[in-house]
């Protein structure tokens, strides 16, 4: 019994991971951002639906994050997720206008797939030439970016919007939620809604988070952005580790791809143009580092909520030019960048040692997080 008691107060002496400091500082911004929106702008944000709005209007956002953050764990990077987002778009909604299957679901089922392998035709190609060929994944994921816009601007020039009528209701289908609503001055009950899409962003979180921090795979991909020296050292595979951190990349790019499709039902060249920096921007504000080995979704989750927040912020004050929206980011960026280089070398130094009560995996503490 007294061995129990010991290895809990063991365990309860262990300090805070760099990722689970830096997940924290981030929920906590969050917070601070939404509670100073709802006492200053007030508005639609004393009301639960802002919140699924955020999701609704993010859901895409949110999965492609993912995936760079998954990639940016493993000390790689990829680029190329805004372009196959733009295509996997353009494909699908040209293939709901000229499909002749006259079963809906079929046709539904079809577009997903259709989107699933483009995204992981990307991820292999791109996988293979980063772990095997060992070719600079930026300049790799750079070409994957302008062979997708190249592919999006050859299937139409102009944009293409959805006629396909099963789809177009799959669209309008919504989860209500009567008891998170309000009441309309008329006295009408107005449920909160969601939309599948931004259902389907919060399993991936779940499932990505779930995936690094328990599966083999998941703690592979720590230690080889850790260190890849010492990740060869442990018996690890590092090239395939690497390749299939792409993989899961991409698949999830086509999956955002889809969910984009389902939120605004019409392709575009210019779909997603921006998404990549978007997403390496909310995966550093999530408190995932460039150099790898640190970072988790859950706090990239919610550095895309604060991105997502900033916009809502600015859409509702006086100042909604789109080049505030573009300074409030990049100052955001900016922000969160100087940040971790002062908490993790405040950590380095002992001045920040907070504990916490269950450890990680070995794998999950990689040789570059300092304790």
């Amino acid at each position: 019994m007294s061995d129990n008691k010991q290895r809990v107060r063991r365990l309860q002496r262990e300090p805070l991971t760099d990722a689970q400091m830096l997940m924290i500082i981030s929920i906590g911004i969050f917070a601070a951002m939404y509670l100073a929106a709802m006492f200053t702008l007030k508005g639609g944000f004393l009301k639960p639906q802002m919140i699924f709005d955020l999701l609704n209007d993010n859901a895409a956002l949110i999965i492609i994050a993912c995936s760079l953050t998954v990639v940016m764990i493993g000390g790689g990077i990829n680029i190329s997720v805004g372009g196959v987002i733009g295509l996997t778009v353009m494909s699908c909604a040209l293939f709901l206008n000229g499909t002749t299957i006259e079963s809906s679901f079929t046709s539904i089922a079809l577009t997903f797939l259709l989107a699933l392998g483009i995204g992981l035709a990307f991820g292999l190609v791109e996988g293979f030439l980063v772990s095997y060929l060992e070719i600079q994944p930026f300049i790799v994921t750079l070409a994957g970016m302008f062979l997708a816009r190249g592919l999006t601007t050859i299937l139409s020039v102009n944009p293409v919007k959805v006629t396909h009528e099963a789809f177009l209701a799959l669209v309008k289908t919504k989860l209500k939620i009567s008891w998170l609503g309000y009441t309309a001055q008329n006295g009408n009950l107005i449920p909160a809604k969601i939309e599948i899409g931004a259902i389907i962003a919060v399993l991936v979180v779940i499932l990505m988070a779930l995936m690094l921090r328990y599966s083999k795979l998941g703690r592979h991909i720590y230690a080889v952005g850790g260190n890849q020296q010492s990740a060869l050292m442990l018996g690890i595979n590092v090239k395939s580790t690497i390749f299939w951190s792409y993989v899961i990349s991409g698949l999830l790019a086509g999956l955002a791809g889809f969910v984009f499709l389902m939120h605004k039902p019409a392709g575009n060249a210019s779909v997603a143009m921006r998404g990549e920096m978007d997403a390496i921007a909310s995966s550093i504000i999530g408190g995932t580092l460039l150099t790898g080995g640190v970072g988790n979704v859950i706090g990239t989750f919610f550095g895309a909520m604060i991105l997502a927040t900033i916009q809502k912020i600015i859409a509702l004050s006086p100042l909604n030019a789109s080049w505030w929206q573009e300074m409030a980011n990049g100052a955001m960026l900016g922000f969160f960048i100087i940040l971790q280089s002062v908490v993790l070398s405040a950590r380095s130094k002992g001045r920040i040692k907070l504990r916490n009560k269950q450890r990680k995996p070995a794998a999950e503490e990689s040789p570059t997080q300092v304790k």
